[in-house]
């Protein structure tokens, strides 16, 4: 009885660890991390254990990203020297699934289709805003299985 015990308590700590480290912002979540500077925004990834995967900087923007514990899912921050209106953060992971879960959510919270096209690197992307929020979907290329990106504008 004891074994038993004890095994189910390990596999119940299993399979919370799992769900936690394959986790997924919500919409809100996500234009609440826009909202943030970007030091908040790194203690924000600290807290939840995203580890510290690249920055980017140029003389338009800096981009700092991080990465979820099991490596799925990335989550960057573009702050814009310029022209504050950019900044955006910006999800990206791998499974089809994931980005259903997303545009489902946008749909049912009122967003509507705004436009369509490719990015520099030749992605495709639908543009949804709701009032002045915006929000960008963006597919894998042609063939391609992944990522899949949403990008939360300020």
């Amino acid at each position: 009885m004891k074994k038993t015990l004890s095994l189910l308590t390990l596999l119940f700590f299993i399979v919370l660890g799992i769900q936690v480290s394959a986790q997924a912002f919500t919409l809100e979540k996500i234009a609440e991390f826009n909202k943030l500077g970007m030091s908040e925004f790194k203690n924000e990834m600290k807290k939840i254990n995203f580890s510290f995967n690249d920055k980017t900087e140029s003389a338009d923007f800096t981009l700092n990203e991080y990465e979820s514990p099991d490596h799925t899912f990335k989550i960057g921050k573009f702050v814009y020297t310029k022209d504050k209106s950019q900044d955006r953060i910006e999800c990206e992971f791998p499974e089809q699934r994931d980005y259903h879960k997303y545009l489902s959510a946008a749909l049912n919270a009122g967003y509507k289709e705004i436009g369509k096209g490719k990015i520099i690197t030749k992605e495709p992307y639908v543009d949804y805003q709701k009032g002045k929020q915006h929000i960008r979907f963006i597919l894998p290329k042609e063939n391609q299985n992944g990522p899949y990106s949403v990008l939360v504008f300020k």
